[in-house]
Order: C-alpha cells, then sequence, then structure tokens
C-alpha cells in the first residue's frame, strides 16, 4: 500500500499545479473558444468545492495556513466558482469558533476578490449562528452555509423561524441552507422551503437529502426565487437535469476542473460530454465516501501532495483496506502512480 505523504512543499505543489493545468486544457478542447467564467455573478452557482480544513503536518491542532494558501490558489487557477470554508468537509465539528472565523480571514486574504468565499457559520443555537455569520461578514465572505439545527431537532416553524433570525440579523450577505437529514436527524420539507424562498437574503440551497423526488418539489415550489445545488457529488448530473444550477463538491477538492467541466458542459447543452465525466468520476466519487468524509478526500489530498492527511479525533486515518481501494481509483484517473 502506497504511504501517505503529508509533507507539502511549494516545489512538489507547484510541479503538480502545472501538470494538472496540462490535462486540464486537453479535457477542455470540447469547450474551446467558449469563455468560461472563472467566478459566476452568484456565490451559489456552479461548481462550489467545500473545501478541506487542511492541518499541520506536526501538529493537528493548529490549521495549515501556507497549505491553505496553496489550495486556494489551485481552485482559482483550475476555474472553481466558489469555496465553501468551514462545512462538513472542513471538519466544522471540530474547530474552534476562532479558527473557524480565522479560516475564513485567511480564504478571503488569499482569495483577494478572485473566488468567493462562502463561511459554514451555521449552528443548532440560533444566537451563535447568528454571532458567527457576523463576523464572517465583517471579515470579507461573500455568503454563507447555513446548515440545518442538529440534535435538539426543531420543528419546521421552529426552523423558519430560526432561518429568519440569521437573515434579518445578517442582511448585507446572502445565505444558503443545508439541507442533510442523515446528519441533523430533520428533514427540510419543500413547503418550509418554499417559504424561506420569500425571504430576502435567502439566496439558495445545498440540498444533500438524497432524494431527488424532494429536490424536483422544491424547485417547482420556488420558481426560480433561489438556486438548488446537489450536495451530493454522486447525484450532480440528476439536479442538474431537473433545473439544479450546480454543485457543492467534495471531488473538487482533487478533481475541480473535471467538476467545473461537467456543470459547464451541461449549461451549453452538450449533455453527452457531461454524462461522461460524470460516468469516469463516479467510482471515485463513490470511493471517497467508503468511510466518513472527508477522511478519504484528505488521504487523497496527501497522496498528491497536497497537503496533509491528518484528520482530528474523533475522525481517525483510513483503513489500510478502504485505501487500497481508493488508490486504485484514483491510479484509473491518473490522479497518482
Amino acid at each position: 500500500m502506497r504511504r501517505v505523504q503529508s509533507d507539502v512543499t511549494l516545489g512538489a505543489f507547484c510541479t503538480r499545479l502545472i501538470r494538472d493545468w496540462s490535462i486540464a486544457q486537453g479535457l477542455s478542447e470540447k469547450i474551446k473558444g467558449v469563455r468560461v467564467m472563472a467566478r459566476l455573478e452568484n456565490a451559489c452557482r456552479g461548481a462550489v468545492v467545500a473545501l478541506v480544513t487542511p492541518f499541520r503536518r506536526d501538529d493537528v491542532t493548529r490549521v495549515d495556513e501556507v497549505a491553505l494558501q496553496f489550495l486556494i490558489e489551485f481552485h482559482i487557477m483550475h476555474g472553481t466558482d466558489a469555496i465553501v470554508m468551514c462545512g462538513t468537509t472542513g471538519e466544522s465539528p471540530t474547530l474552534s469558533h476562532e479558527e473557524n472565523i480565522d479560516a475564513v480571514r485567511l480564504a478571503v486574504q488569499f482569495a483577494r476578490d478572485r473566488i468567493k468565499i462562502i463561511a459554514g457559520t451555521g449552528s443548532n443555537c440560533t444566537a451563535e449562528a447568528i454571532r458567527m455569520t457576523k463576523l464572517a461578514s465583517q471579515v470579507g465572505a461573500d455568503a454563507s452555509l447555513q446548515v440545518c439545527p442538529y440534535y435538539n431537532r426543531p420543528t419546521q416553524e421552529g426552523l423558519f423561524h430560526h432561518y429568519r433570525a440569521i437573515v434579518e440579523a445578517v442582511p448585507e450577505m446572502g445565505h444558503v441552507i443545508y439541507s442533510i437529514k442523515a446528519r441533523t436527524g430533520v428533514n427540510m420539507e419543500p413547503a418550509l422551503i418554499e417559504r424561506l424562498a420569500k425571504l430576502d437574503g435567502i439566496v439558495g440551497i445545498k440540498e444533500a437529502s438524497g432524494d431527488l423526488n424532494q429536490m424536483k418539489r422544491i424547485i417547482e415550489l420556488t420558481e426560480g426565487k433561489l438556486d438548488l445545488l446537489s450536495g451530493d457529488d454522486g447525484l450532480t448530473l440528476d439536479v442538474l437535469k431537473m433545473g439544479g444550477v450546480g454543485v457543492v463538491s467534495v471531488l473538487g477538492n482533487i478533481m475541480p476542473r473535471a467538476v467545473k467541466e461537467m456543470v459547464t458542459l451541461f449549461k451549453l447543452g452538450d449533455i453527452a460530454g457531461a454524462e461522461e465525466i460524470h460516468a469516469r468520476t463516479l467510482p471515485l466519487v463513490k470511493t471517497l465516501f467508503i468511510e466518513s468524509n472527508p477522511t478519504p478526500v484528505k488521504t487523497a489530498m496527501g497522496l498528491m501532495g497536497m497537503c496533509s492527511p491528518s484528520v482530528r479525533q474523533p475522525l481517525w486515518r483510513m483503513s489500510e483496506t478502504n485505501q487500497e481501494k481508493l488508490e486504485a481509483e484514483m491510479r484509473k484517473l491518473d490522479l497518482i502512480k
């Protein structure tokens, strides 16, 4: 089994970046001559990456600022439309509030208005979500991602007032609501989303319920008042076909150009081209969720020399058996040798 390389060096990263750019140029032949915007006007459209939070190789209690800057540049270079900081993939449950806001601040600083930054500031405490969202706004985030309150399992009416309170408290930025019943224990029903879509400031929803019928119903009820993004890489194409506008992607951490091109080709009407990319990357997508996210994708990034694979407890390193499966899929796509 290949040993994960956790060292991050400027030379190795730049070499990888140049190689990926060369490959990306070949992948983009189908849309040559078409100007593809690196960022879309709305922060919640297109290829959005749920970015990992890189930790120091020698100290998992500290965020690796150098690696974070590398990753921001990587996504700018590969055309990612927006970056979600400190979401589930960014290990928000094990980040302190200070680390969360500092990571958002650094991302904004490194981005320098070249890519939009969406801050994961949701909480199961409304007051805390408001406080964190205000801080994210103050450090320059373009929008917030607000996960459905978890564990205390509020009613649909309680959820409406939770989100309304956030929007009213922080009106200067857009807010993306995040539905993921598997992690929160509460489903955000289409009727609730219809009500929320009428609030100024609610600009989109990351829908990760896995229920395509529910997503279709949300699109019908909201009538274009908010953007729906797939919260599952494996369902991106299905969501686009029913009227969704993009994806918040885990795969995008390691294959941002492929995710961007799939969404772009679909938008341009090249459905076959988008389907080819989807079919080619789907086996890897499935392997990225063979264990709890973000352990597999961080392992992949370690193998590619992008950042340390370290996760904070209670998450743990991948099992050897599952890592071997991950490596096999990565080799098929020439991500590692």
